[in-house]
């Protein structure tokens, strides 16, 4: 992993700007830094997390002994071996054994339609002098973050915002039009930041530039399906053995290793997979709350028991209203882009801890969305059989107060149409007609209606929320953030199953039957829990966080609730009243006031 920066501006005559980017991205690689001039008014430069090959020369920047190529980028390349192969069959001598190199060498010879067949997770900024062209491109998993800035002559390119608006090039603007989006999303719009000026390049998203700084074009990348049309994906057999490649793959670097392990389904069952086929325990880290009601506390259980019969030991981050204030604003300082989502905090706690004895943390993110896995795609099955019905349902009972909480959003959420039903379902709230129309654009427009839900919620909250949460808090922490389930072989296989496979069986069947064969059954019964903080309990209970939280809020309000729809500008003056049927939402508006406080916003 690593940071990639970019500069153009030809009226730039020294590295300042790029270097003050470079200093600000330290944390993304503390092993090495290095800015490169490559002519008058362009510089490339990288930090560098050291996990494959770690000897001096295989640091990036990478660039050939004539200087006409070179390479920043942060990622980490699946088949890098099988590019390896077919490059030395053309001629290309390595002086090292990263998968830096291979991609470097492999964008040389290829060019830019030489990225189509680069699997992976990877941003990555390339100069090519001869052509007087530069590529910035995105996987299409979304697994890493690429942002840029691009006005007039001018191009800056970063792994993160903080590093762009650190160059002095960029205004520090805040984009109030972010606010109603994170509002039902938790997140700003795919493409946009929450500064005016800068944005994101989406997933699979290819830009070419000239020296100039001018776009020259663009094209998509995407995952191919494994299997062909005439094959169904409904081999468990198949599952279980791309899995457990997937793992091996995934697992493998050379520096230590270790696991985020809920001791839910998936992660349990990758950490399985690792340990029959290696017979190596890792290092295992789960949160565990002081004082806290619910099932949500036993997950250190479940883990503690798992890795006790594979010869490890879990560790269990005992988190409080204490420890998180105590945190809270060494947190904030080191969130890139505001995650209305408390997973993102716990994220970054286990990597604070985990940084003391690893270098890469593997998660079990991706698997709900490729298979599944979430009560919303439950909801969206029932709906889909009855659509009308339903809709003649909710007409009536969607005001009813005796309804729970869910079943209130269930019926409020229904719409005449399939995709804005799955569309109010994924939010916090149904989401209000302007939004809707903005996110039915992004919405699959197949046959094939649970498929549309599914690749919906990969590309917008797996990519916007889940990836950025893993990504930011391993980063801050000078970790590599792994996902196994997000193998291309995996996505291409879920891609391949049809539309009634999904309709017809439980969530998550295959991972689930995976594990009673396993000899896992207790675990695949496990009721499905969120990850996130006890809100609620520690709102009620601890004084100084309910005041903290509540003040922020208030703030909030004071400062932005122009920008809110009136109906919620109530809840916002008083979140004290309100905080039993709202906890979530005045978490995610604590969270941004106090993310944009820190940023002078």
């Amino acid at each position: 992993m690593c940071g990639v920066h970019l500069l153009v501006d030809s009226s730039v005559s020294d590295d300042a700007a790029i270097t003050n980017m470079v200093e600000s991205g330290i944390h993304r690689g503390p092993d090495y830094a290095e800015v490169i001039h490559i002519k008058k008014g362009i510089f490339l430069a990288s930090n560098r997390l050291k996990i494959s090959d770690l000897r001096d020369e295989a640091n990036q920047p990478i660039a050939d002994e004539d200087r006409t190529a070179f390479l920043s980028w942060n990622g980490f390349i699946y088949n890098y071996q099988d590019l390896k192969n077919q490059l030395l069959e053309e001629g290309v001598v390595f002086k090292t054994r990263s998968d830096g190199e291979v991609l470097f060498h492999w964008l040389k010879q290829k060019g830019v339609k030489g990225i189509s067949s680069i699997e992976g997770m990877f941003a990555l900024v390339f100069v090519d002098v001869q052509n007087s062209e530069i590529i910035l491109a995105r996987d299409p998993v979304g697994m890493k973050s690429l942002y840029y800035y691009q006005q007039d002559n001018k191009l800056l390119c970063s792994s993160e915002v903080n590093s762009l608006l650190k160059s002095g090039v960029v205004k520090k603007e805040f984009d109030t039009e972010q606010i109603v989006p994170y509002w039902y999303l938790r997140t700003s719009l795919p493409s946009a930041s929450f500064f005016k000026e800068i944005k994101e390049l989406l997933p699979g998203q290819v830009l070419q530039f000239g020296f100039d700084g001018q776009r020259k074009g663009t094209l998509k990348l995407t995952i191919q399906k494994r299997l062909a049309d005439e094959e169904t994906a409904t081999d468990q057999f198949l599952f279980k053995q791309q899995l457990t490649e997937a793992v091996l793959t995934h697992f493998t670097a050379e520096v230590p290793v270790g696991m985020i392990l809920s001791g839910g389904a998936d992660s349990s069952l990758l950490y399985h997979i690792w340990y029959r086929e290696t017979g190596v325990p890792l290092p295992s880290y789960t949160i565990g709350f002081d004082k806290a009601k619910g099932k949500n506390t036993i997950d250190a259980k479940y883990a503690a028991e798992l890795t006790k019969t594979m010869g490890g030991g879990n560790q269990e981050i005992k988190i409080g209203p204490d420890y998180f204030l105590a945190t809270w604003e060494e947190y904030i300082s080191q969130l890139d882009q505001p995650v209305g989502d408390s997973a993102s905090y716990l994220t970054w706690a286990i990597a604070k801890e985990a940084k003391k004895n690893v270098k890469v943390l593997v998660s079990g993110v991706g698997a709900d969305e490729l298979f599944a896995g979430y009560n919303r795609h439950k909801a969206f099955k029932a709906y889909l059989k009855h659509p009308q019905w339903w809709q003649n349902i909710a007409s009536l009972l969607k005001h009813f107060p005796l309804l729970s909480r869910s079943r209130q959003k269930f019926f409020k959420g229904i719409h005449t149409e399939p995709s804005r039903t799955f569309i109010n379902f994924a939010a916090l709230y149904p989401v209000p007609e302007e939004l809707g129309i903005k996110l039915k654009e992004l919405y699959p427009s197949s046959e094939e209606d649970f498929k549309n839900a599914l690749t919906y919620d990969r590309s917008l909250y797996l990519v916007h929320d889940l990836l950025k949460i893993h990504d930011n808090a391993c980063m801050a922490n000078g970790i590599e953030g792994r996902a196994p389930f997000l193998d291309w072989s995996l996505i291409g296989l879920s891609d391949s199953m049809k539309n009634e496979f999904f309709l017809n069986t439980k969530a998550k069947s295959w991972i689930k039957n995976t594990l009673v064969e396993e000899g896992l059954e207790t675990i695949a019964k496990r009721e499905k829990r969120g990850f996130g903080i006890p809100i609620l309990e520690w709102f009620i209970n601890h004084r100084e966080f309910r005041n903290k939280m509540s003040s922020s809020v208030i703030a909030f309000e004071e400062k932005y609730g122009n920008f809110v729809s009136n109906e919620w500008r109530p809840l916002l003056k008083h979140p004290e009243k309100n905080i039993h049927n709202h906890y979530l939402l005045l978490f995610n508006v604590f969270l941004l006031s106090e993310w944009t406080n820190l940023n002078n916003q």
